[in-house]
């Protein structure tokens, strides 16, 4: 048993040091393209009684620096001041055109509709994401993120933060959550295998989209207007990142576990309809994640010969430094440096409070938008 127990702490370790050294590393040697395109750019926001946030959003993004862009604003059946206060802008700018969507009882909460007219509506290929409660971390979003889209590069991922909110533990566990998703999927995508981008701050080719006949695949599904869709139509040659902090979208914090569970909820729900190979990947790398905290401890109660002990307790350290270190370079090359300490004890609740919504899934599907 005890001989059994090591070979398995081994193989945890081994896995772990595999995903860890050898791909998520990679986002870590990225440097970035500095180019200075001047394509035209649509910029998308779909708000559904999002009046307060675009209060924020709005006088940011009409102050990009960027010589040819439109704001397409997509007024998702909103019931509060909303349409008001995108009125006032359109008047007020010549670049700025509304999409209005109306009750469609088919597509009713589902956000790939709206947009869906709001693609439609654009004139530009070059199509660029965020939502109505993030804020660019500064005004050369637009240039920055634009600069990779190219003859071969359709499509581009780029970085949403969440906005720090000091000695507030939920905080620290979703800024973590969203950095090691982001340490992932651009890790994944330097591969050659990228597998998913995040809404609040995504661009690709309108004419790839149509060619792909956009979210068809997954129009049913409530979630997964980012993640299914570059799932779907990106590969090692159409993809590339963007990790500047010039191009962050910084979207405030969920302040309450009931609001982030909903919310985590529909992210999760989409990963069962990723490719195979994908699937695979990132299953292997959670079951690893989980049967670390269960075998380990068990190995070291069971476990009474000394020499097999230190064994084990030198395989737990060498996964945690490996993670602090990569993690950590990531950390600090993405502007989370204050989560740093806390890796250890972050990446036992986040995945505690994975599996929670994973049971919880199972039993109780999500079924819309908002």
């Amino acid at each position: 048993m005890t001989y059994l127990l090591l070979l398995v702490c081994i193989a945890i370790v081994t896995i772990h040091t595999g995903y860890y050294v050898f791909a998520f590393n990679f986002l870590n040697f990225h440097r970035t393209i500095t180019n200075n395109n001047t394509i035209p750019v649509s910029v998308i926001v779909c708000a559904k009684n999002e009046a307060e946030n675009l209060k924020k959003l709005l006088p940011l993004l009409v102050k990009q620096q960027y010589a040819d862009f439109e704001i397409i604003l997509i007024n998702d059946r909103s019931s509060d001041n909303t349409e008001t206060i995108l009125e006032a802008y359109e008047s007020k700018y010549d670049f700025i055109k509304i999409v209005t969507v109306r009750e469609v009882e088919h597509f009713h909460g589902n956000k790939k509709y709206a947009l869906t007219l709001g693609i439609k509506a654009a004139k530009n290929d070059c199509l660029l994401f965020t939502d109505a409660d993030c804020v660019p971390k500064s005004n050369l979003w637009i240039q920055e993120m634009s600069n990779l889209f190219e003859s071969e590069t359709k499509i581009v991922l780029g970085y949403s933060p969440y906005s720090i909110a000091p000695y507030n533990f939920l905080n620290k566990l979703i800024r973590y959550e969203t950095l090691m998703t982001a340490v992932q999927y651009f890790s994944f995508a330097k591969i050659g295998t990228p597998y998913m981008g995040v809404g609040r701050n995504l661009l690709y080719s309108k004419k790839l989209f149509l060619k792909n006949k956009g979210f068809n695949q997954h129009i049913n599904i409530m979630s997964g207007d980012d993640d299914l869709l570059i799932n779907t139509i990106s590969n090692r040659k159409n993809t590339q990142i963007c990790i500047s902090e010039n191009t962050h979208m910084v979207s405030a914090a969920k302040t309450s576990l009931k609001t982030l569970v909903t919310q985590k909820r529909r992210h999760i729900s989409t990963a069962q309809y990723y490719k195979l190979k994908h699937k695979i990947i990132l299953g292997i790398y959670a079951i690893n994640r989980t049967l670390f905290w269960v075998i380990f401890p068990i190995s070291l109660m069971l476990i009474s010969d000394l020499k097999t002990r230190t064994i084990i307790a030198i395989l737990i350290g060498f996964k945690f430094l490996s993670e602090y270190i990569v993690v950590g370079i990531s950390a600090v090359r993405l502007k989370e440096k204050g989560i740093i300490p806390w890796i250890i004890f972050l990446d036992l609740f986040l995945l505690l409070f994975q599996l929670f919504i994973f049971i919880f899934n199972s039993f109780h599907k999500p079924k819309r938008w908002s």
